[in-house]
């Protein structure tokens, strides 16, 4: 199989400048005279300092021997939280900037989204700019021609298609850019979070069509926070954290490094014990994923807890709430309500799972708060130590009629409706 990107050692190392500053409190005067030092030190005297002390410079390490090979076709997720290195791994596949070690090796043209402004000018008009994209990617102007009419139609910007980009919002801009990365002919295609300033309905609209072009045989990179995305369309993951990648595995393994290493995943691996009661994990999860935070409105939602009881409790309720992001309660769901055996439950370990219909809650943030209680004698108040963010994106069967139109409500109903006609 034909290898399209081999990354071998790979380190990229940026300086951070920092100003010296006085380690006692400055007077008014003392203030006043420093600033008149630092507007002196900025002109840069032929004679020297002058004894005005000068920046200092830190080595900040953003990548840290990174090793991988990917195939042509396949479809790669890279994850990790903000800061792990994603976004500079991206810059410097694409040419962005430079390694400061390492070796990289691309077979094949690579057509790269990675922020708003990257590759376009923001003088010249968003037709120009097609061309201008055409050509630096090396294809002729009778091949950009050929796609052009598709971009255009895709972008959804043809009535300001001879007007200056600087003057697009952010949405019609990434709308142009995106257009242009998936359909010009590059066989490698690299789109980092850039695609979350869209809509919902666009983000669906650029989902489709890289997993069309990844069809075609071309090779995706893909770096998001939407888990549901990833797993949508790619085959393969990339955990990375304080610069360093994991070695290419399965997306659900990728995202199972994810859980178990990013402190800021919503999974609960500690023990919670409050007196009879240890949590020892909780998890929400859509298909085999789990400790996700954003999930797909079009899938069941799975809730998986790991508990222990300590001693034989009567009247025992254990579930959750699901609020709304201004607090206000919309679900509850105990154990207690459907298995009234729970109500009596003797000591020992235990893991029960519950589920949560699909497309149930429309687009939007909410709050999962565990509960745990004997009814009427304690409530163990365990929502206070774990509660867990969650964000539901758009199902995409929802309001297809009329896209566009806002969300209605707050839950969603799969409603089953009989049309009869009746004849005159």
């Amino acid at each position: 199989m034909t290898v399209a990107i081999k990354v071998e050692n790979l380190s990229k190392k940026y300086l951070i400048q920092h100003e010296k500053k006085s380690a006692h409190y400055e007077t008014f005067s003392e203030s006043i005279i420093q600033t008149g030092k630092s507007v002196i030190d900025k002109i840069r005297l032929p004679w020297g300092n002058g004894g005005i002390e000068q920046s200092t410079e830190e080595e900040f390490w953003a990548l840290k021997n990174i090793n991988f090979e990917i195939n042509q076709g396949d479809k790669v997720g890279v994850i990790g939280r903000n800061g792990a290195g994603k976004s500079t791994l991206l810059k410097v596949l694409s040419r962005i900037t430079g390694p400061t070690t390492g070796k990289i090796h691309i077979n094949g043209r690579i057509a790269s989204l990675l922020e708003v402004g990257t590759g376009f000018h923001p003088e010249l008009t968003g037709r120009e700019n097609i061309f201008l994209n055409g050509a630096i990617l090396g294809m002729s102007r009778k091949e950009i021609r050929k796609k052009f009419d598709e971009i255009v139609a895709f972008a959804e910007v043809d009535k300001f298609l001879d007007t200056p980009v600087k003057r697009y919002s952010s949405g019609m801009y990434v709308r142009l850019a995106f257009a242009v990365a998936a359909h010009l002919e590059s066989e490698i295609l690299v789109v980092d979070e850039v695609l979350a300033v869209g809509d919902a309905r666009f983000q669906r609209k650029c989902l489709g069509k890289m997993r069309e072009v990844s069809k075609a045989g071309r090779t995706i990179l893909f770096v998001s926070h939407n888990m549901a995305a990833i797993k949508a369309l790619c085959d393969f993951g990339i955990y990375m954290c304080d610069g360093k990648a994991l070695p290419i595995s399965s997306v659900s393994d990728a995202f199972l490094n994810y859980s178990v290493q990013d402190k800021e995943s919503n999974r609960v691996r500690f023990p919670v014990e409050v007196d009879e009661l240890i949590i020892y994990s909780v998890d929400i999860g859509q298909d085999d994923v789990w400790s996700l935070s954003e999930l797909d409105g079009s899938k069941q939602i799975k809730i998986s807890i790991e508990f222990e009881v300590l001693s034989d409790l009567n009247l025992f309720r254990l579930g959750f709430f699901v609020k709304g992001n201004t607090g206000e309660l919309l679900l509850r769901s105990l154990l207690a309500d459907w298995n009234e055996d729970y109500e009596d439950i003797k000591a020992g370990k235990y893991c029960v799972t519950g589920i949560i219909d699909r497309a149930f809650f429309i687009e939007g943030s909410y709050l999962f708060e565990l509960h745990a209680s004997r009814y009427g004698i304690k409530d163990y108040g365990v929502n206070k130590r774990i509660s867990i963010p969650i964000k539901i994106l758009s199902p995409a069967e929802y309001n297809t009629a009329h896209i566009g139109e806002p969300h209605v409500g707050v839950v969603l109903a799969h409603d089953e409706w009989t049309i009869n006609k009746y004849l005159n």
